[in-house]
């Protein structure tokens, strides 16, 4: 068997600090450290968002909007602010263009149910790619089902690349363009301008799917080129509950409600209502305030760290991680997506030959290492591959070589222990 010889640490981000503000990575599992590679399902959370959502029920939490007492007006600014921290994260010229939602599925549900209900009909097309997650797929079938319109997919290369030859004919005629931005099981990190100018220059809106971009990459809405931007706090070391619809202004204005109740109205009689201006015409009912200000602390400290930092790293362990794997369990490993680690991020769906993937999940369980075995919501993407499903490693900021590591013996002792 052939070895990898042995890297030097990661020099872009002190992983070590970083652990220590995790208090989860502290524990042991069955005497073995715990090693968490599942943070493309979700992140874990440091401290500093742990204690801001602490202290704000301690002493500032109170519905928002509504009160005029020092409580209320606390937790307006505190909800308000986490909005602004958002807007500046992803270069949003106005905040009021972030709209939060429960998560990123809702977020695309709200652009389907709001601007796809008022937009399309039969005659009409959504384009799609083979490597979207089930919450950009299932809400455009549903409003087909209802309204008549086409969906046309995009397919795939063989190094798991978007296959871009027949994309003018594909988005003629279309009025929506829906992708994602990093594949959630290849890795692939697409071309997102080069996406939405194809879109544009055929009549169409882009919708960006960036629940895997924005945890791990700079991001930047404008310069995306997008009309559409979803993204999920879970993903991005923040709460679980709270996501981020992104739109630009005018088509927000367009946009009816997607949900009605309060917070969402200027006006209710008995004859009708007067729906309030963006983002709040699409923030009915008691909105998700303690988990803003998880989602804040989270902006601020990757912000501490620095998105291009921790890009580098994730690059630097992408490429660790796909030549040690590859050296330490040998033939009977495919691991699917880009071989080149600047053109993914930091995920690895992998295969060990005869073996499914839940029962690799299960072994390398025994030795406290964390990853996700299934379809991971891209299943006409499985098709695709061939595979009913996958083993997939996804690294993070808290994440270094040790963790890799870990991984490849924990493979080793699977692929031994089903003989391979």
């Amino acid at each position: 068997m052939t070895t990898t010889p042995p890297s030097p640490p990661l020099a872009t981000l002190d992983v070590a600090a970083i652990r220590r503000d995790f208090p989860v990575l502290s524990q042991r599992q069955d005497g073995h450290r715990l090693v968490f590679l599942d943070s493309a399902a979700s992140s874990q959370h440091p401290r500093q968002v742990l204690d801001a959502m602490t202290s704000f029920y301690e002493t500032s939490y109170a519905n928002v909007h509504r009160g005029v007492y020092q409580l209320a007006e606390r937790a307006t600014a505190a909800y308000e602010g986490a909005r602004g921290k958002v807007a500046r994260f992803i270069g949003a010229p106005s905040s009021n263009e972030v709209v939060f939602t429960k998560n990123a599925t809702e977020a695309i549900n709200l652009v389907a149910g709001s601007w796809g209900r008022a937009n399309l009909g039969p005659g009409d097309a959504v384009v799609l790619t083979l490597m979207e997650h089930h919450a950009n797929i299932v809400p455009w079938q549903m409003l087909a089902a209802q309204l008549g319109f086409e969906i046309r997919w995009v397919p795939l290369t063989d190094d798991g690349h978007l296959d871009l030859t027949d994309l003018d004919r594909l988005l003629d005629g279309a009025k929506l363009f829906a992708f994602t931005a990093m594949s959630n099981v290849l890795g692939t990190l697409n071309p997102v301008a080069r996406l939405t100018a194809a879109a544009h220059e055929k009549g169409a809106l882009a919708l960006v799917d960036a629940c895997q971009w924005v945890p791990h990459l700079p991001t930047d809405v404008v310069a995306m080129g997008a009309d559409f931007v979803a993204f999920s706090a879970h993903k991005m070391l923040g709460p679980s509950g709270i996501g981020v619809l992104w739109a630009r202004a005018e088509l927000l204005e367009a946009m009816p409600p997607f949900l009605g109740g309060g917070g969402m109205i200027l006006n209710v009689t008995t004859e009708g209502f007067v729906a309030d201006a963006p983002p709040g015409r699409f923030e009915a009912g008691t909105p998700p305030i303690a988990e803003a200000v998880g989602l804040a602390a989270a902006v601020d400290y990757l912000t501490g760290l620095g998105m291009d930092a921790v890009h580098r790293h994730e690059v630097e362990l992408t490429g660790y991680a796909l030549r040690t794997l590859r050296a330490e369990v040998g033939d009977a490993l495919t691991i699917y997506g880009p071989s080149e680690p600047s053109e993914r991020g930091g995920v690895l769906s992998i295969a060990l030959e005869g073996v499914h993937a839940h029962d690799i999940s299960q072994v390398l369980d025994t030795q406290a290492v964390c990853i996700r075995p299934g379809h991971h919501c891209a299943k006409p993407l499985m098709r695709v591959l061939g595979a009913p499903a996958t083993a997939r490693a996804s690294i993070y900021v808290y994440n270094d070589t040790d963790d890799i590591d870990a991984l490849a013996a924990a493979l080793v002792a699977a692929r031994d222990f089903f003989k391979l």
